[in-house]
This record gives C-alpha cells, structure tokens and sequence, in this order.
C-alpha cells in the first residue's frame, strides 16, 4: 500500500524516476478502487458518480507515475502521447512501462535501484 499512497504524496511531481514496482504496484492499487467504486456505484444507482471522482481525483498522480516510469528507461515524458493513438500507442507504451530501468545516471536523475531500498 505504501507504494500507492507514494505516488499519490508526489501528487503533481513530473521530474525524476520511477522503478517499474512503484508504477505496477500504483496501477493495481489504483484498478482495485476502481472495481470496487464501480461495484459501489452499481449498488447505490449513482451512474457512476463516486468511481468518476476517483479516476479525477487520481488523473493527475497517474500520468505523473507514467512520466516518472518513462523518464526511468531514458525516454521523455512526451511519450505519454503517444497513447493517444488507439492500440498501437497502448501496447507501445506499455512495452515501455514493462521494461527494466536504465542501470545507470541519465538526465533525469540517478537509478532508483542505487538508492536505498523503501524502509531501509
């Protein structure tokens, strides 16, 4: 869960790097609350009220953690455009988001795997 409420304490934040667990982990995270507004939506009859606000309410930390995970294989954030383009950008960009990071300093910052470990 720690991963989850990380990305969301960086709320806005574009600059630096993203390892492919903090992307992952905030993305299952992130889809578990949605199924389960949506199932609360679907129960009260608020035709998607409460899992609309939510996916507002995360927008902005979604496409930063997206940013962040591309700056980490050495790829600008523009990228993130790229998914704009119906299946060929999505599988595109997800290709990307798979990949491991880039092992060593780039210009946006040092590999998060030579940084301390979370906890540690």
């Amino acid at each position: 869960m720690h991963w989850y409420v990380d990305v969301l304490k960086k709320y806005a934040v574009f600059s630096g790097r993203a390892r492919r667990q903090e992307y992952w982990m905030f993305t299952l995270i992130s889809s578990v609350i949605s199924i389960v507004l949506a199932t609360a939506d679907a129960a009260f009859g608020t035709n998607d009220v409460i899992g609309s606000v939510y996916v507002l309410a995360v927008l902005l930390p979604t496409l930063a953690v997206t940013v962040r995970r591309l700056h980490d294989t050495d790829r600008s954030g523009w990228w993130v455009l790229f998914g704009l383009i119906p299946i060929v950008g999505w599988i595109v960009l997800l290709v990307f988001m798979c990949l491991d990071t880039t092992p060593h300093h780039n210009k946006y910052g040092l590999s998060p795997k030579q940084l301390p470990a979370y906890g540690a």
